[in-house]
């Protein structure tokens, strides 16, 4: 039986075309307001500015429901019709060119600061490394008592699992020795950490008192 949660994807493009539609139309008579409605949408429109801070969230989570026989193998999500081909190319422009903005003005306030490398997939393992460890404790400061997530490390250190199998066989050797030798150090991490764990919760029984038998 499956409990895998599911989740709700939220068209923004959607939602954005009908806000501006609402916003273009005139303002109705209130006697003919619940006579005319706006039409909807002709058809999902480019989201290149940040949503209001009233708009619902992209992904909602649910309770899970009750699962169904046979059901497994549907997928987890109820997404929206995915963008098409220009209006994946629109966004990625306005993307960069908003990203490109922000660079400029970081480096007008810090002209010593280079360009920032490129992102890679290095990068992307290094996340989910530092992630991981730091659920498992690291990076504490000097006195104080590591703060431990360690169901939430075994989420990172699985979902770097399912990167290596998604990617198997697209990798450079060089990124598929990243990665494998980060999985295994994680896991290596969280077989010691559950192991204090374990120990910590078995306890000796305290000795009797003096005198008793």
């Amino acid at each position: 039986m499956s409990e895998t949660p599911k989740f709700t994807v939220i068209d923004r493009r959607k939602i954005k075309a009908e806000e501006e539609q609402r916003s273009q139309q005139q303002p109705a008579p209130p006697a003919e307001a619940t006579t005319a409605p706006p039409e909807p949408s002709a058809g999902p429109r480019l989201v290149v500015n940040e949503p209001k801070p009233e708009a619902r969230p992209e992904v909602t989570q649910q309770a899970a429901p009750t699962a169904i026989p046979g059901a497994e193998a549907e997928s987890a999500f109820d997404l929206p019709p995915a963008p098409t081909a220009e209006e994946s190319r629109e966004q990625k422009e306005a993307y960069d060119a908003s990203a490109q903005r922000l660079e400029d003005l970081v480096r007008a306030q810090n002209p010593a600061a280079g360009a920032p490398p490129p992102v890679g997939f290095e990068h992307l393992v290094q996340q989910f490394y530092v992630s991981a460890m730091i659920q498992m404790g690291a990076g504490a400061q000097e006195g104080q008592r590591p703060r431990v997530d360690i169901l939430g490390a075994r989420t990172t250190i699985d979902l770097l699992a399912v990167l290596a199998e998604k990617t198997k066989g697209n990798l450079t050797e060089v990124e598929d020795r990243t990665l494998q030798t980060v999985l295994f150090e994680v896991r290596m991490a969280f077989l010691e950490l559950t192991r204090m764990i374990t120990l910590q919760g078995v306890q000796p029984p305290p000795p009797p008192p003096q005198g008793s038998r």
